[in-house]
Formats: C-alpha cells, sequence, structure tokens
C-alpha cells in the first residue's frame, strides 16, 4: 500500500467512530502548498462552512499557504464561520493526517476561537 492509501484508511475508520458521536465534523484536508478546512453537518450531507488558503482575501494577508502561520489563520477563520452558522460543538476529523504540524495549529487555533471538541 503507499502512503495516500494507508491515509485513507485511517481517516475512513475516523469518520466512522465521528458518526457515531452524531455531531458536525471539522475536517481538515491539506496538501503541499494549501490547507483547507470544512464544518460538515453531523448527517455527513451539507457543508456548513468552509475556509481555506486559496480564499481571495485570504492569499493578500498570506505569502505561503503551505506553513503553521496560514493553518493558524484557517483555524481562525473556520471558527468564527461556523460561530455564525450556530455551531459550536464539533468532531475533528483529520483526515488521516498526523495531530502536529499544520493540523495541530489549525486546531488549536479554532479551539482558542470558541470552537468546542
Amino acid at each position: 500500500m503507499d502512503k495516500n492509501i494507508q491515509r485513507l484508511r485511517r481517516a475512513r475508520k475516523t469518520r466512522a467512530k465521528i458518526a457515531e458521536l452524531a455531531v458536525a465534523r471539522l475536517c481538515v484536508h491539506r496538501t503541499n502548498c494549501h490547507i483547507y478546512a470544512q464544518v460538515i453537518d453531523a448527517t455527513g450531507g451539507r457543508v456548513l462552512t468552509s475556509a481555506s488558503t486559496q480564499e481571495k482575501a485570504l492569499r493578500s494577508e498570506i505569502k505561503n499557504g503551505g506553513n503553521v502561520e496560514a493553518a493558524k489563520l484557517i483555524g481562525q477563520r473556520i471558527a468564527e464561520r461556523a460561530k455564525q452558522a450556530g455551531v459550536t460543538r464539533v468532531a475533528f476529523d483529520r483526515g488521516g493526517y498526523a495531530y502536529h504540524g499544520r493540523v495541530k495549529a489549525l486546531a488549536e487555533a479554532a479551539r482558542e476561537h470558541g470552537l468546542q471538541f
């Protein structure tokens, strides 16, 4: 198996556990150049809000979308947008990625700005 298949297997197991909780989930996807976050409703069928380093307003603020500082900004934005959508409690879906670096920075920034998970 290659690394991506292993990551997707880990993600599938995590999503099965989150489905049992019946709460909205904060999904993270990262690439070398960008990081993306979405809040998906409890049924898994609808994206409530999203944020990414590819947004036009954010591109002018950051120099590089693939670093920890950019991940912190995305964590802050997703938390603010989730609160506007009426979501304060989420389950963190790290997408099979290890909880360190950019994924950890996004999660901690979202917690600091009001999301509970």
